[in-house]
């Protein structure tokens, strides 16, 4: 069978480019990107597919429906991978519109646009189609000091960001139910790697160290998380979209559970071994306790064996060879990230 056409959103973002790389770096899917190029956006992220056959940039917003008519004629696509959203909670709490419109209103669009154009493929076609939703472990709210999120943990966002992806996963389940629109959903933990915008802890963590700024911690750093390297998310991301059965929801998680102080630590550790730059006392010295963020989740930790078990999928990275490979990037790649933080974002505190 030939490669499958793929249209992903949000492709220009962290995770929607390293997905963006892995199909077509691997032959697996010739891949067309609308992304809207808001400020998370770098197509420098993707420079390594300039020129390649198999992939196609369009700029585009998911909430505008003729766009997304236009390219579902145009590249006539047998699946729909949909990562573009507004991502970051310390945004969503001094901002939450944009959070509604683009996760809400955004994924609504694109799945009627998508089901009227899956209702006149032709048989074939229509069976191969699957439109994959991307979302985040977040709407299952916070974890106590045990247990997993398993995908029948009830919903129960913190968060306007959290809230609006589980109102984009419940429209997606809806499509299915309704219609028989052949949908999966995947809730993710925790992701960090290369090319990762540096308004989200780890790259915050390594570029505010790397220029002896303060290293904020909230609270007082207890917050567990569940670590999932992004090369890990987009394998499975594929095997989901590719082999998963219809109407089910698959969680990803790296089973790496840190805490924020933990993170921060290791981080720091890192740094003092593979630079000679350090402050005196390391970079640890540079820690900061601060004020907390507003529903700020305890604790997250994802079950990911109904995707180990049905589709034989397992994180390859640990926490510990994934924060050194990541921090290496970092240090290597500086023409990346510099114009980021002297244009876009400098590290200061959102959300409060």
């Amino acid at each position: 069978m030939d490669k499958p056409t793929i249209l992903i959103t949000g492709g220009a973002g962290f995770i929607g480019s390293a997905l963006c790389r892995y199909l077509v770096q691997n032959s697996l899917a010739r891949v067309v990107n609308l992304d809207a190029l808001t400020y998370a956006a770098n197509l420098s992220s993707l420079s390594v597919l300039d020129g390649c056959d198999d992939y196609f940039f369009e700029e585009g917003n998911v909430c505008d429906a003729e766009k997304v008519d236009e390219l579902l004629e145009k590249y006539k696509p047998d699946g729909v991978i949909h990562l573009a959203a507004e991502s970051h909670v310390d945004r969503s709490i001094s901002g939450a519109q944009t959070f509604v419109q683009t996760n809400i209103v955004g994924t609504s669009i694109l799945l009627d646009r998508s089901l009227e154009y899956w209702k006149k493929l032709d048989e074939e076609k229509s069976e191969r189609f699957k439109f994959h939703l991307v979302s985040t472990d977040e709407v299952y709210g916070s974890l106590g000091a045990e247990g997993l999120f398993s995908e029948e943990t009830a919903y129960d966002p913190s968060s306007p960001y959290s809230a609006s992806k589980a109102a984009a996963d419940h429209l997606a389940m809806a499509w299915y139910r309704t219609y028989g629109f052949p949908v999966v959903i995947s809730n993710c933990s925790n992701n960090y790697g290369p090319y990762q915008f540096p308004e989200k802890l780890i790259p915050l963590i390594m570029l505010n160290a790397l220029h002896h700024k303060k290293l904020p911690i909230y609270g007082d750093g207890s917050n567990v998380r569940d670590w999932l390297h992004v090369d890990d998310h987009v394998k499975a991301l594929w095997m989901i979209w590719d082999e998963a059965r219809i109407g089910e929801k698959y969680n990803v998680g790296g089973g790496n559970e840190r805490t924020n102080h933990e993170v921060v630590l290791k981080i720091c550790s890192v740094l003092d071994e593979l630079t000679d730059s350090a402050p005196e006392g390391g970079y640890k010295s540079l820690i900061e306790f601060v004020i907390d963020r507003p529903g700020h989740d305890s604790r997250y930790a994802i079950d990911a064996s109904k995707l180990e078990f049905e589709l034989g999928w397992e994180a390859e990275e640990n926490f510990e060879s994934g924060i050194r490979s990541t921090v290496s990037w970092y240090l290597a790649n500086e023409s990346w990230w510099k114009p980021i933080i002297e244009d876009k974002y400098s590290g200061e505190r959102l959300g409060l």
